[in-house]
């Protein structure tokens, strides 16, 4: 990924130097990542909002709205997944390694993979 906003759900106050959550649906926040010509740009944060159970649209919604292009997730359902393709946001897997820096520096130089169905969690924190 050479231009784009990459969003990685993200453990207390996120940022590069932040570790991802495990499940993108109960992250504190969401850290967005903006890449020009296949360099890092910009980094910000974004609250994660509340949702209940079934809400799983509230953050496709939420990262559609902040010109979201790919997001990268060691889990997610196949509710929340689909929602991300009907907004033409990508999504990427990586459950290996917590730290976020290293993960964006892989999706930008092209060695993430896009996450498959057979990929998905049944929600609600476990596998």
């Amino acid at each position: 990924m050479k231009n784009g906003r990459i969003a990685i759900p993200s453990n207390g106050e996120g940022g590069l130097k932040g570790t991802r959550s495990g499940h993108f649906g109960h992250c504190d926040v969401f850290t967005f990542v903006d890449v020009e010509d296949g360099k890092i740009t910009g980094v910000s944060t974004l609250d994660n909002q509340e949702h209940v159970q079934g809400g799983c649209m509230v953050p496709v919604n939420l990262l559609a709205e902040h010109r979201v292009n790919a997001l990268i997730v060691g889990g997610i359902g196949m509710r929340p997944l689909m929602g991300f393709r009907q907004v033409g946001i990508d999504v990427f897997h990586d459950d290996q390694r917590p730290e976020i820096e290293p993960v964006v520096m892989d999706l930008i130089a092209g060695k993430l993979p896009e996450i498959t169905n057979d990929q998905v969690c049944g929600g609600g924190g476990g596998q």
